[in-house]
């Protein structure tokens, strides 16, 4: 978020802190409480732009799922066994703190498992082989090779310890373990050269001079910090509530279609239903408007009918939630390159009541002991990821090749040594229209959120000073 001159005149009184952790979401109270146990009960302050779980921690379905955002086979294949041995037992460690706030603080909780549903024959398929890859790691599930729901699903995955939680109880809860209390509507965050060892983050109520922050401000953070941009995404989730039912239409937390779809029951015994994004990703991705769309609706709207014919009662309750994807789907925490006492935690990709406390977790270790993030740490881009960025722009395309090294890809695979990207021009057009250079180094991404916009930066070979960044429009895909 920008501000002003006009809003910041700096009228506001400094607070001094050890610690600040911006975001009050669950990854942020969860980090505050890690900061409290870690003995830093009373120099630990936290910041919120708007207040505690208003975000994606508090407009999910409440979820508490172990694994990952993949089927267990596919995320070998992407990830590698280690990985994702690494990243399943972080949701259980993930599970196994909020179960103790969950249990101290009485917040409402309905173990009734989980159940990953196949929507067709071929998803069936897919269920099959993730299930025997989870069984060839010793993971405890049950395979159900039919509909155990009866309503015209092809297999199903349950995990009997999963379970409903309310998730924005959950998060004060954290809050509260933490002894903190948050600072609403913080401004804009800064890192001053002429300050040594401190960070300035503008509140309306002080400027805090801080010696080390944390940023748990997922999806939002592409508003905080220029190095999100390309590795956060905005995207928005979409759910919708009933009535209350005179007797509930499932007694578990089901999802489908490779999770694009999810319901369950809630406290009061009113069927939610949220998803329905997988056909309008062009309208979903890559904002942070946290609206509703009639599109979406209506495909939920349409999901209930088709699975859930016999809920007669009226739709009461619509909403929209923004959550943070990651390019290749794992959460990242780290420190910023340009401020090392800032770190970060963020990009849950939907899953937060998943990874989101074992994430914090890590963040405050790292914080405060250097300790390594592990799976979370972030990654070299991903040269799939951001060749499916580039886009037509003044007659000529570029091509993505090595920024892994050892991986060239078609035309710009002539560019391996030297890890740039190779430029084509349209038929009968002007040769590469950065000044004669023949290849480029790609060396960052960006993206607009809610503009349609995204590109790379570009540093022509032998004049590494000179950087010239490329916008591309998504609407002109070659």
């Amino acid at each position: 978020m920008t501000v002003s001159i006009w809003q910041a005149e700096g009228r506001e009184p400094i607070r001094e802190v050890d610690v600040l952790v911006v975001g009050a979401g669950l990854a942020g109270c969860a980090a505050a409480m890690f900061l409290h146990q870690a003995g830093h009960e009373d120099d630990v302050a936290v910041t919120e732009m708007r207040d505690v779980a208003l975000g994606a921690s508090g407009r999910n379905a409440g979820f508490m799922i172990t694994g990952l955002d993949l089927y267990y086979h596919h995320a070998v294949e992407k990830y590698g066994a280690d990985v994702t041995r690494e990243v399943y037992a972080l949701s259980e460690r993930t599970h196994a703190i909020w179960r103790g706030l969950i249990d101290k603080h009485g917040v409402r909780f309905n173990g009734i498992g989980s159940m990953l549903l196949a929507e067709s024959d071929a998803e069936a398929d897919e269920l099959r082989k993730a299930y025997a890859a989870m069984q060839a790691e010793g993971i405890s599930a049950i395979f159900h090779d039919g509909d155990p729901l009866g309503r015209g699903y092809c297999a199903a995955i349950e995990q009997p310890q999963d379970g409903a939680v309310q998730p924005v109880e959950l998060a004060r809860a954290a809050l509260t373990e933490s002894e903190a209390e948050p600072d609403r509507q913080q401004r804009n965050l800064q890192h001053r050269a002429d300050r040594p060892g401190k960070v300035i983050v503008q509140t309306r109520k002080y400027t805090f001079h801080a010696r080390k922050v944390l940023l748990a401000t997922n999806a939002y953070s592409v508003s905080l910090h220029p190095y999100f941009a390309g590795k956060i995404i905005p995207t928005r989730a979409q759910v919708m509530i009933t009535a209350p039912l005179a007797k509930p239409a499932l007694n578990t937390c089901g999802y489908s279609d490779y999770g694009f779809m999810y319901y369950r029951m809630t406290f009061d015994n009113r069927l939610l239903i949220g998803g329905g994004r997988k056909l309008y990703k062009d309208l979903e991705n890559d904002t942070l408007e946290d609206r509703v769309t009639t599109p979406v609706q209506s495909y939920i709207d349409a999901y209930m009918a088709r699975r859930f014919p016999d809920v007669k009662a009226p739709v009461e309750r619509r909403w929209a939630g923004i959550m943070g994807f990651t390019p290749d789907g794992l959460p990242l925490v780290g420190a910023l390159p340009d401020a090392p006492d800032v770190v970060f935690c963020a990009g849950f990709n939907g899953h937060g009541l998943a990874l989101a406390a074992a994430a914090a977790e890590r963040a405050v270790n790292l914080l405060l002991h250097g300790t390594h993030a592990g799976a979370f740490s972030p990654r070299p881009p991903d040269p799939q990821t951001l060749r499916s960025c580039l886009r037509r722009v003044s007659g000529y395309c570029l091509h993505i090749s090595d920024l892994i090294p050892g991986r060239g890809h078609g035309e710009g695979s002539r560019a391996q040594q030297d890890g740039g990207v190779r430029s084509r021009t349209k038929a009968g057009g002007q040769d590469d229209p950065i000044r004669g250079a023949s290849r480029v180094k790609v060396v960052g991404a960006f993206s607009s959120p809610g503009t349609r916009r995204a590109g790379v930066v570009l540093l022509r070979p032998g004049s590494e000073p000179t950087a010239r960044r490329r916008v591309y429009n998504r609407d002109t895909i070659e």
